[in-house]
Parts: structure tokens; C-alpha cells; sequence
């Protein structure tokens, strides 16, 4: 079974990890300045670049939307995986074996290197379909894209290609390079007879299935001959790689326009996501030859951030019977989600691929525009299954739409749609909004608390509920490790104001220590432990550092992540901030000048401070009446004084 990993694991995989090397195969970076490279941000659209990663402290700080973290949380945040499946990833880069607590494991390197084979195999496959798509035997399939608007390079986006007719074409192909009929059999890309496995894909269309990550791992293929007597689609079946109740084809294209603008459009097959990404509409993606259901909504709801403060997702389906059975099924599973939930039907039946063939890409962005919420649609088909001309039809009609009314989850959208049901009722307000209350406690009554609670996933709204990645979770709450303990009230702190001396000389030596904490050696570390911060975010910064000790002084990134463990969460992004900020040298020994310059004007300033209090004491001192004290403190303004110009010759 999987257990949670060893922090002490996680740490090394952080640690080992060049976050560099991470980033740049979703960024392009550029040198910043010593140690310093910046690029523009993966998380939001941008001309000039501001997204900033600074390997030895092992972190990325984006100065335009704020976005921070360590190599984990981007690969969290990038590939849309949980924290386990990122730290297992990383481990995977860097060949690192992880231990798990209370007798868990992971994956084995056996398991692991089985898994890359399968990959691999689809990955040669993938090219090999789409290479043939090109050739004469693929007239068929090319004039079936053609057909449907696509052209070349519409297929070449998407990956499409073509298996040609014949038992072995694909079979010969991997078998010249090196597959093993025992591994074939694996991938699910061969059938079985008497004479041994032969292509499962003959003479059809061919669409590559791709995970999140965007590896191959199945294939969707469309029959294109008569004489073909197969099912029109034919998916790979389960495999290893390959579960159709948590795959989306079109997720790996549309992942991070789905993030980006909240939104996910489901649609029903691959021509249709086809049709949607080239019309604009690129957050459309569709099940394989199942219902949406619960692990295709955690996808979603991962993807979509689905905290409660945003996003929709929307279902379009063919305007026929089986196309609203498919809207009311997915309704039943609405409640999973904190995003709003509606569907787009076109009037006349047509699909979005249909519509783009007639009508072009408007009609297809015009589609999702008019899009209803999921609810008022299955009221509406549950209306229409009664006859509302009898009165024993508008009561039953009540008693079957009161329960969908009630599971609204918006307490002020739902008197009002009770208020429509109403009308489309031909019946008093009073007694519908009777129903709808009757049956929203039924609802509350039922086993396991109903649909009515257990779908509200906002953690703002469960305070006893522990926030996920990117959502205040800290370095220690993320899925599989175990929780920090839950953080006190949490104080407010303002950003500081740059204008202001005081807190610019503060940030500055937080600069200093954070990026170059091996500064802080010897007795430089009781000075600066000593030094009194005035602006309350610099304060708590430095009061987290006091607190995480001398220990990783040594070790940059280590002591970036300790601190972050320290400080309280409000503060954690403006840490990752001051941690990768680009610092105005560019030579190591430029480096250690400026540090030792910044850290001096802060003992400077210092010291002014402790003399500006004992001038103040002096002042009020009688010193014919406490000639000892008056003495004892003329000492030690001398001695201040000896200190500030032995600062001023050192830097």
C-alpha cells in the first residue's frame, strides 16, 4: 500500500533536485544577475519577464502574480499532481529511492522501469500512426478530417494519425524495436487469436490518448471503411497506463488554459475537442467512452482550483434523448463540485464539431456563451416528463423537481428558483418554497448527511478541513506527509512600504541573509540576532530566523525551507520573495562585498539606536547625584562609537 513519505526523503529529493533544470523544460530562463534567472511566468500571461528562480536557495518568486514555491510545488502546480505524485516524480528524475512511514511503499524501480517500457512502446506507436497518416493507404482517413473541417495541421496539433489495414503493420513495427509479444500484450495495443496477438487497430482513424503530464497512454480509433465490423469507436482497454474513468482526452492541451481562466468545457468526443480548441474555446476535453464521473471531477476540481472562489465547468451534449440522460447524470454528480455546473445544448442537436462545419468557430464560442446552470436544465427536463395540464401532473412534477431545487447550493439563488418553479408550475410561491424546504431537510436527514453537506469543499467553510497545495497549505500540509499542527489565529501584517529608509535597509539585510546565509558565521550571527527590526514583516522575519538557528547557515535552500517552517503563513510568499531576488552584484567576491556592506549599515544603524536611548537616559540623569552611572554610560556611548567606525572602516 502507498504510506506517507519520509520528510526526511522529501527533504533530500528538494534538496538534490536543481530546480533550474525543472523549470526550464516549461520555461525559458535567462541569466538575472549572479546565481539569478528570470523568464516569463508559466502562471500568468506576461510581455516582460518577472518570473524569477534563484537555484542555491532552491526556490522561484514571480514578482508579477505572486506565485512562489520550491521545485515541489512547481511541479505540483504544472503538471496539476499532488504532492506525493510530485515528489515521487522527482525521485523518479534523479533515481532516488524513497522510503515510506508505517510500512507503505511506492513504486520499485522494477515497477517503474515496466511502466517507462509501456510508455515508451506508445510513444513509438504514436509516431508511427502519425507518419502513416501521410502516406497513400491513409486517402480515407485524410478525406474523413477534410470532411470535418480539419486540415493538416489541425491533425498535426492533435496528434491524429492513421493504423493501416492489416493484422501486423504496428506488430512488426515495435517488434523490429525490441518489443517482446509478453509486453505487447501489455499495452493493449494487440488482440489475441489462435496464431498469436495481431493489431487491435486496422484501417481506422486514430487519436493518441495522452495523460496530464502529456504521455501517451491509449488510443481512440474511428472505423472508416464499410467492411469494417467493429464498433465505430474503438478506445484502448484497461491497461496498466490506461483507466477510462480518470482519463480526459484533450487535458494535456487544455491543462493550463483550464487553470488560467477557471473554466472546463466537457464535451462528448474527439472531433468536438477538435472543434472547440480550434474555435477558441481551449478548455474543452472529453471522457473516453465513459460518463463523467467522480475520478474525472477530481481532475477537475484539481485543475480547477476548486476552493469556492470561482470557476465553472460546463457540459454540452447532443439536443436527443440520450444526450439529456447524459446532462442529468451529470447533475447527480454536481454536487461534487464547489464550481458552478452548466450546459450548453445547441437547439437543433448539433454537436460542436457539427456546428463549427456549418456555422464556423463563432458559433461554437456562441454555444458555450449561452450556456444555462446544470440545475434549471434537469428542473426543466424533469418538467417535461409530466403533464402539467392535470393537476395529479403538477403535483407530481413538484415532488420530483422540489428535491433539485433543494440541492442548489447558493442559499440565495435557491428561493428564487423556487420562485420559477413556481411559474412553471401554474402554483403559489408559498407552497413550492414548502416543498423545496421539506425537501432540502430530507435531504440534510439522509444517510451520511445527504446531498445537502459534504459537497461544500470551500476549506474557508470547514475551518476543521486542512487547506490543499496552493491553497495556504504550508511546506509540512501537503497530501502524503503528515500535517504540521494547526497554526493559532494568524496575524495580519501590510506590505512594507518600499518609500520608507527604515524598512528598505531591513529588506535588504533579509536579502542578504536569506540568499548568502553563510554570512552569518561566527560572531556575525549574535550581532544580527541582536538587531532590533521595526517594520512588523521584517520583525517576524527575523524573529523566524533567530528562532530557526545557526544550523543551515551553511546550506542555503535548507535554510530557506526551515525558515519558511517558522515564519507564520501570512508571511511565507514574501520569504520566497526576498529569497530569490536578484542581488546587485555580479561577481561572487561583488557578492560578498555588498552582503557585508548591507549587514554593516544594519549594525550602524543599530548601534544609532542603542546611542540615541543612552543619550536619552544621560540627558535625564543627574550626574552630580549618580556620578557612576553618568560615568558608566559616557563608557559605553564610547565604546558604540568605537564600534560604528570600526563597522565604517570594514566595509
Amino acid at each position: 500500500m502507498a504510506g506517507l513519505i519520509k520528510r526526511e526523503d522529501i527533504d533530500e529529493v528538494r534538496q538534490r533536485t536543481d530546480i533550474k533544470e525543472v523549470v526550464d523544460g516549461y520555461v525559458t530562463l535567462k541569466g538575472a544577475g549572479l546565481g539569478s534567472f528570470k523568464g516569463l511566468c508559466p502562471f500568468h500571461d506576461e510581455r516582460s519577464p518577472s518570473f524569477t528562480v534563484r537555484p542555491q536557495v532552491g526556490r522561484y518568486h514571480c514578482f508579477g502574480c505572486g506565485e512562489d514555491g520550491d521545485v515541489i510545488s512547481f511541479v505540483q502546480k504544472l503538471d496539476h499532481t499532488t504532492f506525493h505524485e510530485a515528489v515521487e516524480k522527482l525521485a523518479a528524475r534523479i533515481g532516488y529511492e524513497l522510503r515510506y512511514e508505517d510500512g507503505g511503499s511506492g513504486p520499485n524501480r522494477e515497477e517503474i522501469g515496466r511502466r517507462q517500457r509501456l510508455l515508451d512502446a506508445h510513444k513509438i506507436a504514436d509516431e508511427y500512426f502519425r507518419a502513416q497518416l501521410l502516406t497513400p493507404g491513409a486517402t480515407e482517413g485524410r478525406n474523413f478530417l477534410y470532411g470535418r473541417g480539419f486540415d493538416r495541421a489541425a491533425a498535426e496539433q492533435f496528434g491524429v494519425g492513421y493504423a493501416p489495414q492489416g493484422w501486423d503493420s504496428l506488430l512488426k513495427h515495435l517488434r523490429g524495436r525490441g518489443y517482446t509479444d509478453p509486453e505487447l500484450k501489455l499495452t493493449g495495443m494487440f488482440s489475441e487469436g489462435g496464431r498469436g496477438i495481431y493489431d487491435r487497430f486496422r484501417g481506422r482513424l486514430i487519436w493518441p490518448i495522452r495523460d496530464i503530464a502529456g504521455d501517451t497512454i491509449g488510443f481512440g480509433a474511428r472505423k472508416l471503411y464499410e467492411d469494417d465490423q467493429g464498433p465505430k469507436y474503438l478506445n484502448t482497454p484497461e491497461t496498466a497506463l490506461y483507466k477510462k474513468s480518470q482519463v480526459l482526452y484533450g487535458i494535456d492541451l487544455a491543462k493550463r488554459n483550464i487553470a488560467k481562466e477557471r473554466q472546463l468545457v466537457v464535451v462528448e468526443g474527439y472531433t468536438d475537442v477538435m472543434a472547440c480548441h480550434l474555435a477558441g474555446v481551449t478548455t474543452a476535453v472529453a471522457t473516453c467512452g465513459t460518463a463523467f464521473g467522480t475520478d474525472h471531477i477530481k481532475i477537475a476540481r484539481r485543475l480547477l482550483s476548486d476552493d469556492g472562489s470561482g470557476g465553472e465547468v460546463i457540459f454540452t451534449f447532443d439536443g436527443d434523448a440520450a444526450g439529456q440522460k447524459a446532462a442529468l447524470r451529470a447533475f447527480e454528480e454536481d454536487q461534487r463540485f464547489v464550481a458552478q455546473t452548466y450546459v450548453a445544448v445547441e437547439p437543433g442537436g448539433a454537436d460542436p464539431c457539427e456546428l463549427r462545419q456549418a456555422k464556423g468557430d463563432s458559433a461554437v464560442r456562441d454555444l458555450i456563451g449561452t450556456r444555462r446552470p446544470l440545475f434549471e436544465f434537469a428542473i426543466r427536463a424533469t418538467l417535461r416528463r409530466h403533464n402539467l395540464d392535470t393537476v395529479e401532473g403538477r403535483i407530481a412534477a413538484l415532488r420530483e423537481s422540489a428535491p433539485v431545487v433543494a440541492q442548489i447550493r447558493d442559499a440565495g439563488i435557491r428561493p428564487a428558483y423556487a420562485r420559477e418553479l413556481a411559474g412553471w408550475l401554474g402554483m403559489p410561491v408559498e407552497e413550492v418554497s414548502r416543498a423545496v424546504g421539506a425537501a432540502a431537510k430530507r435531504l440534510a436527514q439522509g444517510p451520511a448527511g445527504g446531498a445537502a453537506q459534504g459537497y461544500n469543499q470551500n476549506p474557508a467553510q470547514n475551518p476543521g478541513r486542512a487547506a490543499g497545495p496552493g491553497h495556504g497549505a504550508g511546506p509540512g500540509s501537503a497530501p502524503g506527509v503528515a500535517p504540521l499542527p494547526p497554526s493559532a489565529t494568524l496575524p495580519a501584517f501590510n506590505r512594507p512600504d518600499p518609500r520608507d529608509p527604515v524598512a528598505a535597509m531591513e529588506r535588504q539585510a533579509l536579502e542578504v541573509v536569506l540568499q548568502e546565509p553563510a554570512i552569518l558565521e561566527g560572531a556575525t550571527w549574535q550581532r544580527f540576532a541582536e538587531a532590533r527590526f521595526s517594520t512588523p514583516a521584517y520583525l517576524a522575519i527575523h524573529e523566524a530566523i533567530r528562532a530557526t538557528g545557526q544550523g543551515a547557515i551553511g546550506d542555503p535552500a535548507r535554510w530557506v525551507e526551515q525558515l519558511l517552517q517558522e515564519v507564520p503563513e501570512p508571511l511565507r510568499p514574501l520569504v520566497s520573495e526576498l529569497a530569490v531576488v536578484p542581488l546587485p552584484a555580479s561577481t561572487a567576491e561583488a557578492v560578498q562585498r555588498y552582503c557585508r556592506d548591507i549587514l554593516a549599515r544594519l549594525f550602524e544603524l543599530q548601534i544609532t539606536r542603542v546611542k540615541a536611548d543612552k543619550m536619552g537616559q544621560l540627558q535625564r540623569l543627574d550626574a552630580a547625584a549618580d556620578p557612576e552611572e553618568f560615568q558608566r554610560l559616557n563608557r559605553e556611548l564610547m565604546e558604540l562609537e568605537m564600534q560604528r567606525r570600526s563597522l565604517r572602516m570594514d566595509s
